[in-house]
């Protein structure tokens, strides 16, 4: 079983083996033409993330800068958007759905270290997969953790680590994050309302 294997596999394994120096240093590459490219080249820059990550839909924005570690773990659903300063640790794998909004400087951590201190000195680590679903919005500065899973429909509050699921149509916020309340129809009502939305 090679590094690679054993990183996709949720195992230790070891980040320094040279297959995945070279498909890290490759990512870099690529998201340095990308973060460098003149903002108006949308297309150029979209056609260099569909080729380096593992899933993109027809409707998709990256804000540069963007950066992540191979870039083929990442799959992204339709009608996604990410602001500025997107960081995502793709040592496992991201699975994104459709309509999903990114504030600036969110960061997706799949990767983690050993506890104790030997092992880590060993240079091990691990990845464990972050899953978000449909219809989501994390607001800016906000972390999330190796392993997690955020429910369809749910809104992230500024400044959150989130460390475990988040189930569906939540508010959750805080550090650690935590469940505020359900999303409601009355949250809908409450923005036709004030906001003299069309229905």
């Amino acid at each position: 079983m090679t590094e690679k294997d054993k990183m996709l596999a949720g195992k230790a394994y070891l980040g320094s083996e040279e297959q995945l120096v070279k498909e890290r240093q490759y990512a870099k590459q690529v998201l340095f033409k990308f973060n460098n490219m003149n903002p108006v080249l949308v297309e150029e820059r979209h056609n260099l993330l569909r080729e380096l990550l593992g899933q993109t839909k027809e409707n998709f924005y990256f804000e540069p800068p963007f950066r992540c570690d191979y870039g083929y773990n990442i799959e992204i659903g339709n009608n996604f958007y990410a602001n500025y300063n997107l960081t995502i640790l793709d040592c496992a794998k991201v699975k994104i759905g459709d309509n999903v909004l990114i504030a600036p400087n969110v960061s997706l951590f799949t990767a983690g270290h050993p506890i104790h201190h030997e092992p880590r000195n060993q240079e091990y680590e691990y990845a464990l997969p972050i899953m978000i679903g449909n219809n989501v919005w994390i607001g800016g500065n906000t972390v999330v953790n190796p392993g997690v899973k955020i429910g369809d429909n749910c809104v992230i509050g500024s400044g959150s680590v989130v460390t475990k699921d988040i189930p569906a149509n939540s508010i959750a916020v805080g550090n650690p994050c935590r469940v505020l309340r359900e999303i409601t129809d009355e949250d809908k009502k409450y923005y036709y309302k004030n906001l003299k939305i069309e229905a």
